[in-house]
């Protein structure tokens, strides 16, 4: 067995991979977990964490460390990896603040829950779709706690194995320039009708994607938020490339309201806020604090798209430029021009090439247009 003993440096944690799947440019989400987790528990004054798969046990080593986490149930499926993580973890199970096991994700859930053991914060970093974890979590984590979940199911979210996904996630995506979006509010969706069957709901704490990966940040509340305004349908026109959202009541006589084409539907799915602007500000004052400048810039750039009630899409700068005929203008100059004409507007952080916006793309266009002439001009 060929095993990479070397020393990693992540955060404060030092540690060693040995076997275990470790991605160094994965940080980034490990990184907001801690920020989202460091404030739990400067809120409530406690903080117990499930770390559902560790792999090398980063992630319970950084909880343990940055977040002070007050104990940590470190769980790992491949019982191979317990050498390098009794490593890793000595001082943690040495001073009685983790424990470590070898089981299915599922089995601790229910083990949380037939114990009545109920958790801070659980984190779910799994590989492919996280639905078979999504109802099981939510029985192991306290009301008010967060949930942590990873998808990297990316084809079936951006509409490419739909068929798969409708027995997946009880929706049908479909393919459009604003994809990866719709991939994180399918998921929202799904585990917002687990949380309603348990009488609870969910609410977004942060949504991310991030090259392939979806992460998603949720907190176990009491309220159950769905409504024919925030869970229904994101129609697509393909002739002229604008969105509209779509509710149930309309389902059956769905056009495009500028040229009366029918709308490729996708659905149902999360129509809602993707993030709560007074934590995001939270963990970019504690980013600050401990000089995490880029993920400063990251969570101010979430945070512009929480304070404005953007529609559940972007458009790309590419497609601007395609459906108007005309030179992608610079992101920064169409946000401006939408500004100064009373239309919301910012940049997304999904892709560097797209706006978040309420206006349609037939005015987008026409601003683009207008102000790369005046760009020719001066």
């Amino acid at each position: 067995m060929n095993l990479n003993l070397t020393e990693h440096t992540e955060g404060n944690a030092t540690f060693k991979i040995g076997n275990a799947f470790y991605r160094p440019g994965t940080q980034l989400v490990r990184d907001l977990g801690i920020l989202a987790a460091a404030i739990y528990k400067s809120q409530i004054g406690h903080l117990r964490v499930i770390d559902a798969m560790s792999g090398c046990g980063v992630r319970s080593l950084r909880y343990d460390l940055e977040s002070e986490a007050d104990w940590i149930w470190v769980n790992e499926g491949n019982p191979e990896l317990n050498p390098i993580l009794q490593q890793n973890l000595a001082g943690a199970i040495a001073s009685h603040k983790a424990t470590l096991t070898h089981l299915d994700a599922n089995q601790v859930f229910f083990e949380c829950y037939n114990r009545r053991d109920y958790y801070d914060f659980i984190d779910v970093d799994c590989f492919g779709s996280p639905t078979p974890y999504l109802d099981t979590s939510l029985w192991a984590l306290k009301l008010g706690g967060l949930l942590y979940l990873t998808s990297t199911d990316g084809r079936k979210l951006t509409g490419h194995a739909s068929e798969s996904s409708l027995g997946i996630y009880g929706a049908y995506p479909r393919n459009h320039p604003a994809a990866q979006e719709q991939g994180l509010r399918v998921v929202i969706g799904k585990l917002q009708q687990q949380a309603i069957a348990k009488g609870l709901g969910i609410e977004p704490i942060f949504s991310l994607f991030t090259g392939q990966t979806y992460r998603l940040m949720v907190r176990l509340v009491k309220t159950q938020p769905l409504t024919l305004q925030n869970y229904g349908f994101l129609g697509y026109c393909h002739h002229c490339g604008n969105y509209q959202t779509v509710s149930w009541r309309q389902l059956g006589r769905v056009v495009c309201a500028y040229d009366q084409k029918s709308l490729t539907l996708s659905g149902p799915l999360w129509l809602g806020l993707l993030h709560n602007q007074s934590w995001l500000r939270q963990m970019q004052g504690l980013a600050e604090k401990w000089h995490w400048s880029k993920r400063v810039q990251l969570l101010s750039l979430m945070e512009a798209e929480a304070e404005a009630d953007f529609p559940p899409y972007f458009y790309t700068l590419a497609e601007i430029g395609r459906r108007g005929r005309l030179d992608i203008p610079k992101r920064e100059h169409l946000i401006q021009a939408l500004r100064d004409r009373g239309y919301f507007a910012c940049a997304t952080h999904i892709t560097p090439g797209a706006i978040k916006t309420n206006a349609d793309i037939h005015t987008c266009i026409a601003v683009a247009l207008n102000s790369v002439q005046c760009t020719k001009k001066c």
